[in-house]
């Protein structure tokens, strides 16, 4: 999942800091996306085929579930030793046509198919010695995926494809191999199970780092991701849109999967700060 929408950094080289509207300069580094790079790579996701699906087929994720194991216990050292499993299951699952597929069964294809490219990518970093997917040319907006006869990029996917489902919750199920995204579930998605995995995904991110609470302050921390993608929570039916919206709007729409959050955490009052984003190297299981 490459989180780079925040259009303030894409303009001017800012990062919003807060409530939009504030703002911090943040110079771009190699730790950063290149802004121009992906707002061109995401412009030309939109030229990807909509999925379609219309069938009523399922499909087969099982050849993942060892990778998933595998990194659950020994983490991004992992990958070398599951690069045979993960191409195996990649070669499988690009021979299915999404289109013959279910919808539930369709998003549980796109999010798997996405996730082992993730994978792929932060397996190559990690071989080559990188600490950062970011410093895999290419990575994310070359094709790497041949699905149906389109050649697709991991942006194509996610931005070409997945979003256009209008899901908000699949932020939370995306992962691309960086310290702040997401982890990976312990399992692949199924159509069968879709609707459970999405909503504990969605309930796991904020609990495991995705927002924080500062009683002092009376601040609540957001990642990141809730920034850039904050209009596919609000407006969910013109996903995939590249609207910022309101922090404390976005507080109200997300306070369902904040669990308890605290009392004072009132929404439309609250202070609202976004976390910085780690790019660091990491692959792990939740």
């Amino acid at each position: 999942m490459r989180c780079a929408l925040d259009c303030q950094l894409l303009t001017n080289n800012y990062q919003p800091a807060g409530n939009i509207g504030q703002t911090r300069r943040v110079p771009l580094t190699v730790d950063s996306p290149n802004p121009l790079r992906v707002a061109w790579s995401i412009f030309r996701a939109r030229r990807a085929t909509p999925p379609g699906p219309h069938g009523t087929a399922d499909a087969d994720h099982t050849g993942l579930g060892p990778v998933l194991q595998a990194l659950a216990k020994g983490g991004t050292p992992a990958l070398a030793q599951v690069q045979d499993d993960l191409d195996e299951y990649l070669a499988a699952v690009v021979a299915i046509d999404p289109a013959a597929l279910s919808r539930p069964e369709a998003i549980a294809y796109w999010l798997n198919l996405y996730n082992a490219g993730g994978l792929n990518l932060a397996a190559r970093a990690f071989a080559e010695g990188a600490d950062s997917i970011l410093r895999v040319i290419g990575g994310f907006d070359s094709p790497t995926h041949e699905v149906a006869g389109e050649q697709l990029s991991l942006d194509a996917i996610e931005h070409g494809k997945i979003r256009r489902f209008g899901d908000p919750r699949i932020r939370a199920a995306l992962v691309c191999g960086s310290v702040s995204c997401p982890t990976l579930r312990y399992e692949p998605y199924r159509g069968d199970q879709l609707e459970a995995q999405l909503d504990d995904q969605l309930r796991r991110f904020p609990a495991e780092g995705g927002a924080r609470f500062d009683s002092e302050s009376q601040t609540v921390h957001l990642s990141r991701v809730f920034l850039w993608y904050g209009g596919d929570f609000t407006r969910p039916h013109r996903m995939p849109t590249w609207i910022l919206v309101r922090s404390r709007t976005l507080v109200r729409v997300l306070l369902p999967w904040l669990g308890e959050s605290p009392p004072w955490l009132v929404p439309g009052k609250a202070t609202v700060k976004f976390q910085s984003y780690d790019w660091g190297l990491r692959c792990s299981v939740g």
